[in-house]
């Protein structure tokens, strides 16, 4: 199968608009390339691993990938991006005189062409991801190893909000408890939950892609015994109460349905939810809150939150 991929050379400024746009657009996932990437300093707290190339990112602005099936509509599709990414402005959002560009790739180049920058990380004081066709020999005896093959799902489990929402397992998931997780992607935090300890996690997404990701990697991991992953829309398939829910998605799609999360939730159990920016912070605070739930911990990384909220005993 081939794709197009559609990137969108734009600003700063304008980057999650731009790739919220293209969600839209049918994109399952995006890809950035930040300017500021490559000259960031990063702090090793956790022996992070970065094998960063200037020549993979652009001079200015920021580049925003997507990939769409290949279509006769795709012109269209292009001219629509257009109208909607020039319309930012009138929300005062400077998108700058962006760029779009198009170019056909094979299914098998897509998914295999990145896998040369992606390396074993350790994101945690227990966690490290681990390419699924790289050699690694754990450091720590407690040392706890996910494989990854993120194939098309767009998650390799290094993203600031996947880092935070494993640190928040690490530090608040109890064993043999229950577990779901929202919006799942390339099954991460399902599997860190399982090697936690965790009695059984149902893992949901939406992308049918994302399910079959999740599958492989859940396999990989010789945690299927614990984890059933499905195509499921939020919790509206969930009946069982479970002991935590975790959500790594956007803020608007967290607060849609965190009065569910609060009715559903076992008495004292969490509610963790990342995938935040941090102007959005207070706005899920808020909102957790008028649900009924107590904020346990906010932490940010990057810009990015994850919030660890507990429904109270009844």
């Amino acid at each position: 199968m081939k794709w197009s991929e559609v990137s969108v050379h734009t600003t700063h400024e304008a980057t999650e608009a731009v790739a919220n746009i293209l969600h839209e657009a049918g994109a399952s996932g995006v890809v950035i390339e930040d300017s500021e990437e490559f000259d960031k300093e990063r702090v090793d707290q956790f022996g992070e691993i970065y094998a960063l190339d200037k020549d993979d990112f652009p001079n200015e602005g920021v580049i925003i990938k997507a990939y769409l099936p290949v279509t006769s509509f795709i012109n269209e599709t292009v001219e629509n991006l257009e109208l909607e990414i020039e319309g930012l402005r009138q929300f005062s959002l400077n998108p700058g005189r962006f760029t779009i560009g198009i170019t056909e790739v094979d299914e098998e180049d897509w998914a295999n062409s990145w896998k040369q920058y992606f390396h074993p990380v350790k994101i945690s004081k227990r966690f490290t991801i681990v390419p699924t066709w790289e050699e690694y020999t754990p450091v720590e005896t407690d040392e706890l190893i996910i494989e990854l093959d993120p194939g098309m799902a767009f998650g390799t489990g290094t993203h600031p909000t996947t880092v935070l929402c494993l640190q928040a397992l690490e530090k608040y998931l109890e064993p043999n408890q229950t577990i779901v997780d929202v919006g799942t992607g390339s099954g991460v935090l399902a599997i860190g939950a399982a090697l936690l300890g965790a009695k059984h996690i149902t893992a949901l997404d939406l992308d049918e892609v994302a399910v079959r990701a999740a599958e492989e990697n859940v396999t990989y991991n010789h945690v299927d015994d614990r984890i059933t992953v499905l195509k499921g829309n939020l919790l509206d398939s969930i009946e069982e109460p479970p002991d935590l829910i975790i959500a790594n998605i956007l803020a608007d799609v967290i607060m849609s349905f965190s009065q569910d999360a609060y009715q559903l939730v076992k008495p004292g159990g969490l509610f963790i939810t990342s995938g935040i920016i941090g102007a959005k912070r207070d706005e899920v605070r808020n909102d957790l809150i008028a649900q009924g739930f107590e904020i346990l911990e906010t932490v940010l990384m990057e810009d990015w939150v994850v919030i660890i909220a507990r429904k109270g005993c009844e």
